[in-house]
């Protein structure tokens, strides 16, 4: 999996496919499921929700986004100039 996973939403997601199988386990009566109280069944709902409202709260969804296109820019950069043959291709980020 790796870090890639949680900057991609993988946490909100992991809670939104944990709630629908919770919905559908005790929609279908499979226990221990269908004797659980609706609370649990729901409440991976609630902390999607809840993930979702801090982290455009805080700014982290925006952070994020800006970081990813950062990195794009800077690959992009790099490529351009190693076409160019302004940069030896041999050379390690961050060794100039």
């Amino acid at each position: 999996m790796g870090l890639n996973c949680w900057r991609k939403g993988f946490l909100s997601m992991l809670f939104l496919i944990v709630g629908v199988l919770a919905v559908l386990l005790k929609w279908l009566g499979v226990e221990p499921v269908a004797s659980a109280s609706w609370f649990w069944v729901l409440l991976p709902f609630g902390l999607a929700a809840a993930w979702w409202a801090w982290a455009d709260g805080t700014g982290y969804t925006q952070r994020k986004a800006m970081q990813r296109m950062d990195e794009k820019k800077a690959a992009r950069r790099e490529k351009v100039m190693e076409a160019l043959g302004q940069l030896d291709p041999n050379k390690k980020k961050g060794k100039r």
